[in-house]
C-alpha cells in the first residue's frame, strides 16, 4: 500500500443509529417516491448476479427495478421475480429518471463492459460498485479520474482482494491494516466505502469510520455482495444519504443472516435467503422506530 493513514477508532453500527434516518410511508405512498435503480451486470455465464442484485433491491423497498444484461443469451423476464424489468444493459444505461445504478455484478472486464461502465460514470444518477466495476476501476486510471471528478453520491463495496487491486497491493496488505485501507479508499476516491469481511469497515465520505457486529460465517456463499449491493442501491433510491444507505445495509444483511442462522444452521446458507430475512427484518425495525 503505497500510503498510510493514522489508524483511526471505529464506532461501532448500531440498530439505532441506521434506522433513524429511514424514511416512514405515507398512506398516500405510491412507487414514484421510492425512487428507480437500475442493476447493470450480467455477462455471459453470470447473469444469476444482478439477478440477485435486484430482487434484493426490490424487496428491500426500491419504487422500480430495472436489469441490465450483458450476455446475448439474456432472459427478458425473471419468472422468479417478474415484477423486475429486463432490458439489454445498453438499453437499461439510457432509461430515463434512473435514480441509482448498480454496476458490477456479474459484469465481466471486457472492452464492452468497460464501455458500460464508462457510461454509468458519465451519468447523473448514484452509483453502487462492486464485482468488477472495481476491477476495472482498478485497471483503467482515466476512469478513476471520472469517478473522483463526479458529485453525485458513491458507494464502493471491495471484498479484501478487489480493494488490494484498487490500491495496487496485496490482500495480506489490506487484512493486516483494514481501517487504514478503507480510510484511504475514501479519501483517495471520494466515495463512501464498504470493505467486506468479518467485522466489515465502512468509512464515509466526510471521514467517519465505523465497525460492523452483526453476521457469520454461514453467509461465506456465492451471491451475498450481490445482495448487499442491491439493498445500499434500495436504500439510496428511498431516500437515504449514500453513508446512510451503506451503513443501514451492511448492518441489516449481517443481521439477516444472523437471524437466519438462528433458526437453521449456518450451513449452506444462501443470499436468497438472506434477502428474505432482511426484507423481514426492516419491516421489524421500521415499525418500532
Amino acid at each position: 500500500m503505497s500510503e498510510r493513514i493514522s489508524a483511526l477508532t471505529p464506532k461501532h453500527i448500531t440498530q439505532k443509529q441506521v434506522m433513524a434516518n429511514f424514511p416512514k410511508r405515507p398512506r398516500d405512498s405510491h412507487k414514484g417516491l421510492f425512487g428507480t435503480v437500475a442493476v447493470i451486470g450480467g455477462a455471459s455465464g453470470m447473469i444469476g448476479a444482478p439477478l440477485l442484485a435486484a430482487r434484493a433491491t426490490l424487496k428491500l423497498g426500491a419504487g422500480c427495478v430495472h436489469v441490465g444484461l450483458l450476455a446475448e443469451n439474456a432472459p427478458s423476464v425473471d419468472f422468479l421475480q417478474p415484477e423486475l424489468m429486463l432490458h439489454s444493459a445498453s438499453a437499461a444505461l439510457q432509461l430515463p429518471d434512473v435514480d441509482v445504478f448498480a454496476v458490477g455484478c456479474g459484469l465481466g472486464r471486457d472492452m464492452a463492459a468497460q464501455k458500460l461502465f464508462h457510461a454509468a460514470l458519465n451519468s447523473n444518477a448514484a452509483l453502487v460498485l462492486d464485482a468488477d466495476a472495481l476491477n476495472i476501476l482498478a485497471q483503467r486510471p482515466d476512469l478513476r479520474t471520472l469517478l473522483i471528478a463526479r458529485e453525485t453520491a458513491c458507494v464502493l463495496t471491495p471484498h479484501p482482494g478487489e480493494a488490494a487491486r484498487l490500491l495496487a497491493c496485496d490482500t495480506k496488505e489490506i487484512q493486516a491494516d483494514r481501517v487504514a485501507t478503507v480510510t484511504q479508499l475514501a479519501r483517495q476516491l471520494r466515495c463512501s466505502v464498504v470493505l467486506k469481511g468479518a467485522g466489515s469497515l465502512c468509512a464515509t465520505r466526510d471521514g467517519r469510520l465505523f465497525v460492523n457486529t452483526t453476521g457469520n460465517p454461514g453467509m461465506s456463499s456465492a451471491g451475498m455482495g450481490d445482495v448487499l449491493t442491491g439493498m445500499i442501491a434500495a436504500f439510496i433510491a428511498q431516500g437515504l444519504t449514500a453513508d446512510n444507505a451503506m451503513l443501514l445495509a451492511v448492518h441489516l444483511h449481517g443481521a439477516a443472516g444472523d437471524a437466519l442462522a438462528q433458526q437453521q444452521a449456518t450451513i449452506g446458507m444462501t443470499a436468497t435467503e438472506v434477502t428474505e430475512w432482511a426484507r423481514w427484518l426492516l419491516n421489524r425495525w421500521a415499525s418500532k422506530s
